[in-house]
C-alpha cells in the first residue's frame, strides 16, 4: 500500500490502436509495424554502425519514439512527454540510485587498497589454471556482478588472470563467457527490478522463474569455460571441482531467488550474486583442502596490465567512445594498492577487506524486512515500531506519486484484452521508495566503510568523483531506455510489435530468449534489454497463448516469456560493445575488439539457443511446465 493522492481522471483521453493507420493507407498493418519498429532501428543503427555511446543513442531513440507516438499513433503530446518522464524517473530511482551506490562501495575498496587483499585472497586458493578460471572468472566474477556490475567482473577478473599467466586473449574470452548466468541478478537484481517495472509483474515472481532457469546454466557454464581452455581429458580431470564450484553457486542462486516462496516475507533475491559468489568461493576453498587435481595445469606468471587513458592514446583508439567508457569503468590503480599487494594474508586483514560487502549484505537484509512491512502500509511517524518523526512531521518510507495527465488516461486496444477488461485504463503511479530502495542500503554500507577504513576527505572526494565519471554514461542510458520503454507502452507501439511477433506462433518462447539476447547486444545491459522489450514480451505471450498450445495459464505464460527476455539476454552480454571493450582494456589488447567478438559470438548464440530451448520445454512439456510459477 502506497501513500498517494488519487487524482484519477474520469475519462481516458487516449485509445491505443494496434493499427493506427488503418483506413488511411493501403497495407496499413505492415506500415504501422514498421513505424513502431523505428525507435529500435534507430537505436541499432546508432549503436552498431555509428558506434555512438549508449546514452546518446538512447536519447535519439527516445526522441524518435515520442515523434512516432505523437504523429503516427496520435497520442497527445503531453501524455507522450509524461510517459517518457515517468519511465526516466524509474530509471533514476531505484535503478540508477542502486547501481551508483554499488559502484561507490566498490570504489571505496579500491581507493583504500583493500581490494588488493580481496583479489589476492581469491587468487591464492589454487595454482591449477583450470581451478583459477573457475574461482576467479566464475565465482569471483559473479560476486563482482552482483556487487558492482557495469563491466567490473570482466575488467577485474581478466586482469587477475593475465597476472596469473593466462594468455590475454584467452583470459578475455573466458571472462566474457563466465559473465553470463549471474547477469540477471547483477547490480543487486537491477535487471529483474526493471523487468518488473515495465511489465507490472511482481519482481519476486520473475525472480522465482529466473531461479528455475539460471541454476541449470550455472551448473553448465563452469564446464563450458574449462573446455574452452583445454581438452576434454584435461577438463574431466577436474570434474569434482566443476561440480562443487558450479553446484554450490547454482544451489545458492536457487535458494536466494526463490526463498520468499517458502518463507513469506524473506525477500533476498537482490543478494543472489553477491552471496552466491562468496558461497561458491568458500565451499570450493574448503573442498580444495581435501582434493587437488592429480596433474597440474599451470601457466607462467606474467605482469598483468590494465589499459588506462594513456594506453588508449598509445593505441590510437582514444576517439573510440566505447573504449574510453571501458577505461573509465576499469578505473585507475591507487597508491594504497601497492602496500596491500605485499602485506601477508591473514584472517584479520581478509575479513576487514571483505567487510564493506558484508555490511552491504546486512543492510540489504534489514531493508528487506522494512520493505515487507512497507508493502502492507507505509511506515509513518508516531507511536509504534520503525516510524520516523522529523520536526514533528510524519514521514512515510514510500510514496506513490500520481502522474497527472497520464494516470488512467490510456486504454489498450480491445483486441489485446479479455471481454471483462475492455475499457480498463492504465495506471501511472511513481513509487518513490527513498528508504527501501537497494541503493539506500548500499549507501549506508558505503558510509560505514568510509569510517571503518578511516578515509580522508581527499580519498572520499576522489571516490565520489570517480564514481560520477563511471556512471555518467550507464545511468543516463538506463533512464533513456526506460523512458523509451514507457513511451512505447503507453502509446501502444509495443502492442503493435508484440502482435506482429505473435506470428511466430508456438515457436515464440524460443524467440523470446533470442529477442532478449538481441536487446542486450544493442543496449549493453540486461536491464536495458528488459526495459526495451519487457512490455512487448508480455503482450506477445498473451497473443501466443490464444493458440491454445501452452501447457500453462496465460499469467504463467507472461511470467515465463518475460523472464526469458532476461535469462536469454544474459548470453548477449559477452558480445555487447561495452563488454568487449572492457575485456580488451583489462587484458591490454586494445585494437583486438573484432577478434574477441568473433571468438565469443558463436558461444553467445549457442548459449542463448540453450535458454530458448529450455523456455520452449517449460512452456509446452510436462513436467517442465511445473517450473513456471503462478503470479
Amino acid at each position: 500500500m502506497l501513500l498517494a493522492i488519487d487524482s484519477t481522471a474520469p475519462t481516458a483521453r487516449y485509445q491505443q490502436l494496434l493499427d493506427p493507420l488503418a483506413g488511411l493507407i493501403p497495407g496499413s498493418a505492415i506500415v504501422s509495424t514498421i513505424c513502431a519498429a523505428i525507435p529500435v532501428v534507430v537505436l541499432f543503427y546508432l549503436l552498431v554502425p555509428r558506434r555512438w555511446l549508449a546514452s546518446k543513442a538512447g536519447a535519439a531513440a527516445s526522441f524518435s519514439a515520442i515523434v512516432i507516438a505523437v504523429t503516427v499513433y496520435r497520442m497527445p503530446v503531453d501524455m507522450a512527454l509524461y510517459s517518457f518522464g515517468y519511465g526516466a524517473a524509474f530509471g533514476l530511482l531505484p535503478i540508477g540510485w542502486t547501481i551508483f551506490n554499488a559502484m561507490l562501495l566498490y570504489n571505496i575498496t579500491t581507493e583504500t587498497g583493500r581490494f588488493a587483499i580481496v583479489r589476492r585472497s581469491v587468487a591464492s586458493l589454487s595454482k591449477d589454471a583450470r581451478i583459477q578460471a573457475l574461482l576467479i572468472g566464475f565465482s569471483f566474477g559473479a560476486f563482482l556482478e552482483g556487487a558492482a556490475g557495469g563491466g567490473s567482473p570482466v575488467a577485474i577478473c581478466g586482469a587477475i588472470m593475465v597476472g596469473l599467466g593466462f594468455d590475454p586473449f584467452r583470459a578475455a574470452v573466458l571472462c566474457l563467457i563466465a559473465n553470463t548466468s549471474p547477469v540477471a541478478y547483477g547490480g543487486l537484481g537491477t535487471p529483474l527490478l526493471v523487468l518488473g517495472g515495465v511489465t507490472d509483474i511482481p519482481t519476486e515472481t520473475l525472480s522465482v522463474m529466473a531461479g528455475h532457469q539460471l541454476p541449470i546454466l550455472s551448473l553448465f557454464i563452469p564446464l563450458y569455460m574449462v573446455k574452452c581452455m583445454c581438452s576434454w581429458k584435461q577438463t574431466l580431470q577436474v570434474w569434482p571441482a566443476l561440480v562443487v564450484t558450479g553446484g554450490s553457486f547454482a544451489a545458492f542462486q536457487y535458494v536466494f531467488a526463490t526463498i520468499h516462496t517458502y518463507i513469506p516475507g524473506v525477500v533476498l533475491f537482490p543478494m543472489t550474486d553477491i552471496g552466491g559468489g562468496i558461497f561458491s568461493l568458500v565451499v570450493t576453498a574448503i573442498f580444495l583442502r581435501f582434493w587437488q587435481p592429480k596433474s597440474l595445469f599451470e601457466y607462467s606468471k606474467t605482469e598483468g596490465a590494465i589499459a588506462d587513458e594513456t594506453t588508449l592514446k598509445k593505441f590510437d583508439v582514444v576517439n573510440d567512445p566505447h573504449a574510453c567508457e571501458a577505461a573509465a569503468l576499469v578505473g585507475p590503480t591507487t597508491s594504497a594498492t601497492s602496500y596491500y599487494e605485499k602485506v601477508p594474508l591473514s584472517f584479520g586483514n581478509i575479513t576487514m577487506a571483505w567487510m564493506p560487502f558484508i555490511l552491504m549484505s546486512v543492510f540489504l537484509m534489514l531493508t528487506g524486512l522494512v520493505r515487507q512491512k512497507e508493502s502492507k502500509d507505509p511506515l509513518k511517524a508516531g507511536p509504534g515500531p520503525i516510524k520516523m518523526d522529523i520536526a514533528g512531521t510524519e514521514i512515510a518510507t514510500n510514496y506513490g506519486i500520481v502522474i497527472d495527465g497520464l494516470h488512467k488516461e490510456s486504454i489498450r486496444d480491445p483486441k489485446l484484452l479479455p471481454p471483462n477488461k475492455v475499457g480498463e485504463t492504465e495506471g501511472a503511479i511513481f513509487n518513490f521508495c527513498w528508504l527501501t530502495a537497494p541503493g539506500t542500503a548500499v549507501m549506508l554500507a558505503s558510509f560505514v566503510s568510509m569510517l571503518l577504513f578511516r578515509m580522508s576527505p581527499t580519498q572520499i572526494s576522489s571516490v565520489l568523483k570517480r564514481t560520477c565519471v563511471q556512471m555518467k554514461i550507464p545511468i543516463p542510458t538506463i533512464a533513456f531506455m526506460l523512458g523509451l520503454s514507457y513511451v512505447t507502452r503507453y502509446s501502444g507501439m509495443d502492442a503493435t510489435l508484440g502482435y506482429a511477433f505473435s506470428g511466430t506462433g508456438v515457436l515464440y518462447p524460443f524467440f523470446a530468449a533470442i529477442l532478449g539476447w538481441l536487446g542486450v547486444f544493442l543496449t549493453g545491459t540486461d536491464a536495458g534489454s528488459n526495459a526495451l522489450f519487457g512490455s512487448l514480451q508480455k503482450i506477445t505471450a498473451s497473443e501466443v497463448y490464444k493458440t491454445g498450445a501452452f501447457a500453462i495459464t496465460e499469467a504463467q505464460a507472461q511470467v515465463l516469456i518475460c523472464t526469458a527476455n532476461s535469462t536469454g539476454g544474459v548470453m548477449g552480454k559477452m558480445i555487447d560493445a561495452q563488454s568487449i571493450c572492457v575485456a580488451t582494456a583489462a587484458t591490454n589488447q586494445l585494437g583486438k575488439e573484432a577478434d574477441i567478438f568473433k571468438a565469443v559470438l558463436w558461444h553467445s548464440i549457442f548459449l542463448a539457443a540453450v535458454v530458448g530451448v529450455m523456455t520452449l520445454m517449460q512452456a509446452y512439456l510436462y513436467p517442465f511446465s511445473l517450473m513456471v510459477p503462478h503470479p
